[in-house]
């Protein structure tokens, strides 16, 4: 029977600024556990990734500080490969794609396609900066986008709808090199014909039955509105230049010619294979993954990349011919940061290597792990992420090995002392081994990370039980026999956590291992080393050593989460101020005229959680909710759609007027008012409460 391979790729990130928590929880943690997790069955695993330096806003960033692209790309890269690091990212091989064979790779890729008639050669006119210079390719051109109106739209998507855009969509464009008013020049480039290729793509995707319905979904909407064409080349003085003899067959002058950013970053995955290749002294190696039918290629990815991962480098594989194709793209939804959206312009965000100076990286793991947005957009909050490790992993995995190691050390000499006629609750407990074992393999193999170390640490919290209810500290002086065969399992259940744990917790997992003195974790250096099945069943010889340690997992002061806090809103409104200086100037809303108590009360505020919303037709201010109540679903208008879209809304847990009489509004009815927060700038923000839905606010 063949191994299985799995060629795992995360997301390139850019490198015109650090990594945050988002990222980290989107597309960088998952693949780790889940290439940690096949690495210990025995699989083959080839684990990729690098950093991307050839984004327009990279160039944007150096523009803006006065310093070259190159510059940039060098610090970022540098900061992000660091921060992988420290975070105990596992990858075979980190690259960048400014490298001398990256642009090898894409220049030799582009030509194939080229030569093979795969592109579309178009000439057409483009918004150009008669200030600059310069053409202007999506992210340096904003202005309204034409379908919700949002004024500060980009030239290749609106992140308040989510369309995809192209620079002359926009209404009243601005150059945001500029703020000139761009004119129209003709120029030339070549396009990938997404749209003549649509069907095949389509009959592709529909083979692709395990995917996650949220990446099909999104897929499908795509290709209901129809592909269209896309441009794989731009004028910019920053990227992988078009190939020379490609643009003179086409008769095309190629100065200040360079590949579309989404052509070249994800054959940055190809070329980071490549040097990975190299470096082991074996050029050809990467082929036996890119070119093997038996390889299983895996993207883990965040959800705004959906659309270049499964529509357009699979068709570029396609019309390549020699690479394999995606057998699955395991997306994540979005992490919200303390209730509101991740933003960079704004410093709302937790950045990994900052809070890698505060904490160890295992606690961030964990925590990002239990909250991983599989599925539907989740929230990161620094009084959780306390709670959590210390009620979780400190009060439960961390409490068990203190105890049953310090037993064991204290009461037999330092080893693992002798099993010997077990009962039925020790036979139990160590049956629970294979289960725990099965479970989380299950969960980890559909990437459902969230269940998986739920199912791991359950077993954590049935060895405590289990501890508790065995009171050695009364049987070591009353039926010592016993007392060994409570510590003994409980050892048996601390040493298979090491190993079940380790693709979540790989530090504190490693330190645990020592501690019992437990040998290496099989990997590709180390084949015949303690694998995933081997912490089925009981790892632990009796007689061996054990040795104290330092705590596992020491407690969080709650004065180090309100320092996180504090330094979160100073750096925001920091950034505020630095964006929009008057905005700490603006007044506040004055205060209502004063009411007595009585009139408060006949307000009933109750607890909802948006179930479903989306935008009513016809209407540029309203969103429709449905709101649980927890005794019934109201349907309630917001008039917020220019503030927040509907994404932003629901699994939300938000504050509702319940008793307000039904308005008929735009000819649909709203049974009730969704409660907002509105800053000083007019922005708003849904009051939200840690409360079932039902419950009446006093």
């Amino acid at each position: 029977m063949t191994t299985p391979r799995f060629l795992v790729t995360s997301a390139l990130p850019y490198a015109n600024g650090p990594l945050h928590l988002g990222h980290a929880a989107g597309a960088y943690l998952p693949a780790d556990i889940f290439c940690r997790f096949e690495r210990l069955r025995g699989n083959d695993v080839l684990f990729i990734c690098g950093s991307d330096e050839h984004g327009v806003a990279i160039l944007m960033r150096a523009r803006k500080e006065g310093v070259s692209p190159q510059d940039i790309v060098d610090r970022y890269h540098e900061r992000i490969r660091s921060a992988f690091e420290r975070f105990g990212m596992s990858f075979d091989w980190y690259g960048r794609t400014s490298s001398t064979i990256h642009r090898e790779t894409s220049a030799r890729f582009f030509e194939t396609l080229a030569d093979k008639g795969s592109f579309v050669l178009r000439s057409e006119e483009q918004l150009y900066d008669p200030e600059a210079g310069l053409f202007l390719a999506d992210r340096f051109v904003v202005g309204t986008c034409p379908k919700c109106a949002n004024p500060n739209a980009y030239g290749d998507q609106c992140e308040s709808c989510g369309t995809s855009l192209s620079p002359s969509e926009l209404i009243d464009p601005k150059s945001t090199l500029t703020e000139a008013t761009p004119v129209l020049e003709e120029t030339t480039h070549w396009y990938l014909p997404l749209g003549a290729h649509q069907e095949e793509l389509a009959k592709w995707i529909d083979s692709r039955t395990n995917w996650k319905p949220t990446v099909l979904g999104q897929i499908k909407s795509w290709m209901s509105d129809g592909l269209a064409d896309r441009a794989m080349t731009r004028d910019l003085p920053w990227g992988v230049p078009v190939p020379a003899n490609v643009a003179a067959r086409a008769g095309v002058d190629a100065t200040g010619k360079v590949l579309y950013v989404w052509f070249d970053a994800p054959i940055g995955y190809v070329s980071a294979t490549r040097e990975w290749a190299e470096q082991r002294g074996d050029p050809d190696a990467w082929k036996d993954w890119w070119q093997n039918d038996e390889t299983r290629l895996v993207h883990f990815i965040g959800k705004d990349n959906i659309v270049f991962h499964c529509l357009i480098f699979p068709l570029m594989l396609k019309l390549h011919g020699d690479f394999v194709l995606p057998c699955d793209v395991p997306a994540n939804e979005f992490l919200n940061l303390e209730g509101q959206k991740l933003s960079t312009s704004r410093n709302w965000a937790v950045w990994l290597d900052e809070a890698l100076d505060a904490f160890p990286a295992d606690y961030l793991r964990y925590a990002l792990c239990a909250i991983m947005p599989e599925t539907k957009d989740s929230d990161f909050a620094w009084r959780d992420f306390g709670n959590r490790i210390n009620n979780e992993l400190a009060d439960t995995l961390g409490n068990l090995v203190h105890r049953c190691v310090t037993f064991g050390v204290r009461t037999f000499d330092g080893v693992v002392p002798e099993l010997t006629s077990p009962s039925d609750v020790d036979l139990e407990a160590l049956d629970l081994l294979a289960h725990t074992t099965r479970a989380v393999a299950e969960k980890i193999e559909s990437y459902k990370f969230r269940e998986a170390l739920t199912e791991a640490m359950n077993l954590a919290r049935h060895g405590n039980k289990y501890f508790n209810d065995g009171e050695p500290w009364k049987t070591k002086k009353s039926d010592k026999e016993r007392c060994a065969n409570t510590i003994h399992v409980s050892l048996q259940i601390v040493a298979s956590l090491s190993v079940i744990l380790e693709p979540f917790l790989p530090f504190t997992c490693g330190r645990l291992r020592s501690m019992l003195g437990i040998g290496p974790l099989r990997s590709a250096g180390v084949p015949e080393g303690i694998g995933w099945n081997d912490a089925a069943r009981p790892l632990l010889q009796p007689g061996s050593p054990i040795t104290e340690g330092e705590p596992l997992v020491p407690k969080i002061e709650d004065a180090a989460i309100e320092e996180q806090l504090t330094k979160l809103e100073s750096a925001s409104r920091a950034a505020r101020s630095a964006n929009d200086p008057a905005s700490e100037s603006l007044p506040y809303a004055p205060l209502a005229p004063e009411i007595t108590f009585d009139d408060f009360a006949k307000i009933d505020l109750r607890v909802g959680r948006v179930i479903a919303a989306e935008k009513m037709k016809k209407s540029k201010k309203l969103l429709r909710c449905d709101v649980d109540l927890g005794f019934e679903t109201r349907q309630i208008l917001a008039g917020v759609a220019e503030h927040l879209s509907p994404e932003d809304l629901i699994g939300k847990t938000v504050l509702v007027v319940a008793n307000l009489a039904p308005r008929p509004m735009m000819g649909t009815e709203s049974q009730g008012m969704l409660l907002m927060a509105e800053g000083r700038r007019g922005d708003l923000a849904p009051t939200t409460a840690d409360q079932e839905p039902g419950a009446p606010v006093r």
